[in-house]
């Protein structure tokens, strides 16, 4: 493929231009116009699948170079220009820039490594700043509807002849926010501790701000309905309105109050030694009132010192936290927001829809819908970020919080009821690994903590809350599933399950990731979970359909997190390098043994709890460290008994074991075996290479595989139906559901190292071609885009494994038109050729003049792999092919090139190759 050509020199001076408007200091702007020059070439080359203009392309392109060399080279203190002055100069939203951004990073990752180090990722802060933006975007968005509902609006709140309007008050209260968030950082790094502190400034304002503002009166008022016997109960009110904790909005009061002592060097008085009409019919007992806050004498002078206040943390001086409320230029939109693993709120279903193993695929693809709403008839009323934080917050308060901090005496009956009493070792277990999770020791005390990336990041007390939630969370599943485990096996000793490592800690991940996504953490985001624990995603995802159904008090949008997590796992994670998943595969389908191994996928030994607890310099108190020696487990899936061995030798010794293990049938290893068949938990997180305990005949690695496919399946089915109803292709559903099923039985390893969308595409435009519709890839993507799970790097970003010269490893990124036809077609041509009905196939179609008929309607995409002969004329069988055309291109058949996508058709007969561009570009635009 030609080299793009380089940029014109006007890139570089407009790049001048830009660090000369910002102020930038020269040795900042030397770097990074060497680090554009360095990466230019990669960072202004539009993707194939862009709908940007190169005027917007390089906007982007020159904010990131410029916040990447003003991040990561070292500069003076308040020398540096921050993150929100480059987005403005180049009049960029946040969410566009941290969108693009994430497509940017891998073009220049080998750039940035030389010339930062190999920690440039961390310290550039990337992800957490687009958290960080997520929330605030959120929480500024409930204070400005609270506000609304509390005060009138600017329009009819302003007096004649008063210079304070309803606007001053909405800004005074959200910088007293600030404020009282640059005093106490620890407390604010989850969306449930904002919404506290926001509700805490309001009721500083219904306080302090003159009645006559209110949108309401005290008598009969629907906003303030708790009542005391001497008025109003001002929090409880507030607490019922917005689903707070009653005792943490005191906590939140008390530290306001100190704040605004130390700050307006204002001393706090009883409100019930104050009088003011604005207190009449409330319940003043532990309220503060501050004389001459807002007083209109007061008024501009200290909303003039809030505006003065400056952000302290190192990661927050890269945003104006001020202009969150007023900016909408700057923030970002609201559909956009909390965006990733932690929105509970934008699922479009149920989550029984995926997880339930009794819907069968025939009924997901006969469910009826319209094209304009894809995801079916089932209509869930939707809930903002903040509704969602807080309703699940409240859930997490009033029933889990309030079970105790241990094993239930039924619960301990089933630990001890097991080959040896297991009591210990679960406490001990839970201490280290929530531990891990929620670091309640500095870094200069723990080491190294995997867990976290910053000092102190969690403040302590919050941190000891989180892990006593998701203990009690833990306890009470546990208990669940022992009980429904003891039922279906008529048995209390439930050791092979109780003493499986892998599955316990499974269970703590599961419950630690609820509490983190209740609170909408910005320090913590998944899959952090699973680094701290050892797992891997393949094992997460073995536990979220359990987790769900033995934890009924569950509410709808934890639920929905799980359903978001569980696709996640299933489409990409389960899929990457390192997953467990590939130990399976080894044992339930030796065939793939080889690629495995070539592309190097298998896992490392899960860390034992030595190993995590090392790391962590971790001492539960009144436990025992682990014993070395642990009792054997009857399924072999106890503790490595070395954490410190090789992966080497624990892949040999597996590879070696399943070489002499002769393939199963194909009968035994159908998707459709699962059915109607019961599988305990046991045989699910049992070592792969063990007899499954129901049927004896197979290993449990063959059941878990199986499970696992049917997962994907489901999820498969879901949104297959959704895009060929977007696409007006209905009766296509089933023909590509048929498809991407035999892959992923038969062709399994066109899975490894990718994401199933791609997979989804490819299966699609392969029936389209068969089929002789009319269906481009650019009407495909263009309508996958649309899809609330789409990602961009799924169409712009396709892995292919190849060997380099010395015989080693290499590996590439192309985009889905090359990956179809280099790899798909390929590798599927077989499926795709049993689709056509021998009257389609051209070669049995020959008439007596031997024509064949022409090519379908080509797809209007460029960057294409030579493969693809290019057809001059629709009436004429003429074929144009580049010159550097391989043997073994030019000798396929016309039955393989109608497989393939290919451009440059001509759009009528013998027409001007003028008018051929011209129409080209049409399309393309």
């Amino acid at each position: 493929m030609a080299s793009q050509p380089p940029p014109p020199p006007a890139v570089e001076a407009r790049f001048a231009d830009l660090c000369k408007e910002l102020g930038v200091d020269e040795g900042v702007a030397g770097e990074a116009a060497a680090l554009l020059q360095e990466g230019k070439g990669a960072l202004l080359t539009s993707p194939s699948f862009g709908s940007r203009s190169r005027e917007d392309v390089e906007k982007l392109c020159f904010a990131f170079v410029l916040y990447c060399a003003t991040k990561l080279k070292e500069t003076k203190e308040g020398s540096s220009v921050m993150l929100w002055q480059i987005l403005k100069a180049c009049k960029l939203k946040c969410d566009d820039f941290f969108k693009e951004s994430q497509q940017l990073t891998p073009k220049i990752n080998q750039v940035l490594g030389n010339r930062y180090g190999s920690d440039w990722e961390d310290r550039l802060e990337m992800k957490r700043l687009e958290i960080l933006v997520n929330l605030l975007a959120d929480a500024s968005r409930f204070y400005r509807k609270a506000f609304n509902e509390l005060f009138l609006s600017g329009s009819t709140g302003q007096e004649p002849g008063s210079t304070t309007n309803i606007p001053d008050y909405i800004r005074f209260g959200w910088l007293l926010f600030l404020l009282l968030r640059s005093k106490s950082p620890e407390l604010f790094k989850d969306l449930v501790s904002c919404i506290h502190g926001l509700v805490a400034a309001l009721a500083i304002l219904l306080i302090h701000v003159p009645a006559k503002y209110r949108s309401f009166t005290i008598e009969g008022s629907s906003h303030l309905i708790k009542q005391t016997e001497k008025g109003v109960d001002l929090l409880a009110s507030l607490c019922h309105n917005y689903h707070t904790s009653e005792d943490r909005l005191k906590e939140m009061m008390e530290k306001s109050y100190k704040v605004i002592e130390e700050f307006f060097s204002r001393k706090a008085l009883s409100a019930s030694d104050c009088k003011t009409s604005n207190l009449d019919k409330i319940d003043t007992d532990a309220l503060m009132y501050f004389k001459d806050l807002v007083d209109e004498e007061c008024f501009e002078s200290n909303l003039e010192k809030l505006e003065k206040l400056s952000n302290t943390a190192s990661c927050e001086r890269e945003l104006d936290l001020k202009m969150f409320l007023t900016s909408n230029d700057y923030i970002v939109s609201a559909g956009n927001s909390s965006g990733g693993s932690t929105n509970l709120g934008c699922s479009k279903r149920v989550f029984e829809t995926l997880a339930s193993p009794t819907k069968t695929i025939k009924r997901m693809l006969a469910v009826p819908s319209s094209p304009s709403s894809p995801a079916g008839s089932i209509k869930v009323v939707q809930m903002t970020p903040v509704t969602s934080a807080m309703t699940t917050a409240k859930w997490l308060r009033e029933v889990i919080s309030s079970l105790p901090g241990k094993p239930s005496a039924k619960l301990e009956e089933f630990l001890s009821s097991c080959d040896t009493d297991l009591t210990s070792d679960v406490l001990k277990r839970v201490s280290i690994v929530l531990e891990a999770i929620f670091p309640t020791k500095s870094s200069a005390d723990q080491g190294v903590s995997i867990g976290l990336n910053c000092t102190n990041a969690f403040d302590i007390p919050w941190a000891e809350a989180r892990k006593m939630e998701a203990s009690k969370l833990y306890y009470r599943v546990l208990e669940a599933i022992c009980r429904a485990e003891s039922q279906n096996n008529n048995v209390n000793n439930l050791t092979p399950l109780l003493s499986n490592e892998r599955f316990h800690r499974c269970l703590i991940a599961c419950s630690a990731e609820l509490v983190l996504a209740t609170h909408k953490t910005v320090i913590m985001m998944f899959p952090a979970v699973l680094e701290s624990t050892g797992l891997t995603a393949f094992d997460l995802s073995k536990i979220i359909e359990n987790f769900v159904r033995h934890e009924e008090t569950l509410p709808r949008e934890l639920k929905r997190h799980l359903n978001s997590l569980e696709e996640q796992l299933l489409e990409s994670m389960s899929w990457e390098k390192g997953s467990s998943l590939y130990n399976s595969l080894v044992v339930a389908r030796p065939s793939l043994t080889s690629e495995i191994n070539h592309l190097g996928l298998l896992a490392e030994p899960m860390p034992s709890l030595d190993d995590i607890a090392a790391r962590q310099n971790i001492h539960p108190e009144g436990l025992l460290p682990t014993s070395k020696k642990r009792p054997s487990c009857p399924d072999g899936s106890g503790d490595p008994q070395s954490p410190k061995r090789l992966c080497t030798e624990c892949r040999n010794t597996l590879v070696e074991r399943n070489l002499q293990t002769p393939p199963p049938k194909q009968s035994q290893m159908g998707l459709s075996s699962l059915k109607a068949k019961w599988h305990p938990l046991q045989a699910t997180f049992s070592s792969p290479t063990v007899s499954n305990p129901v049927t004896g005949n197979e290993k449990c690695a063959v059941v878990g595989v199986q499970i696992f496919f049917s997962k994907i399946l489901k999820l498969a089915a879901i949104r297959i139906r959704n895009l060929c109803e977007r696409l007006r292709q209905v009766e296509l559903t089933e023909r590509v559901y048929n498809i991407f099923k035999q892959i992923l039985d038969q062709q399994t390893a066109l899975f490894f190292n990718r994401h199933v969308d791609q997979l989804i595409l490819c299966c699609l435009y392969g029936v389209a071609k068969v089929s002789d519709l009319a269906l481009t890839f650019k009407e495909i993507v263009n309508n996958y885009k649309r899809e609330p799970h789409c990602k961009p790097e799924v169409f712009r970003s396709v892995f292919i494994g190849s060997t380099n010269r010395n015989g080693g490893l290499g590996t590439r990124h192309v985009d889905i038109i090359v990956f179809y036809n280099e790899v798909f077609v390929p590798t599927a041509k077989p499926l795709l050729v049993a689709l056509m009905s021998p009257s389609t196939h051209p070669e049995d179609k020959k008439t007596t003049n031997s024509q064949i008929p022409g090519s379908p309607k080509p797809s209007p995409f460029s960057n294409l792999p030579d493969m693809s002969p290019k057809k001059v004329s629709s009436s004429h069988n003429v074929y144009v092919s580049p010159l550097r055309q391989t043997k073994m291109d030019a000798l396929l058949p016309p039955s393989s090139r109608s497989f393939y996508a290919c451009i440059g058709e001509s759009t009528q007969s013998f027409q001007s190759p003028s008018k051929d561009l011209a129409a080209i570009n049409s399309r393309l635009n």
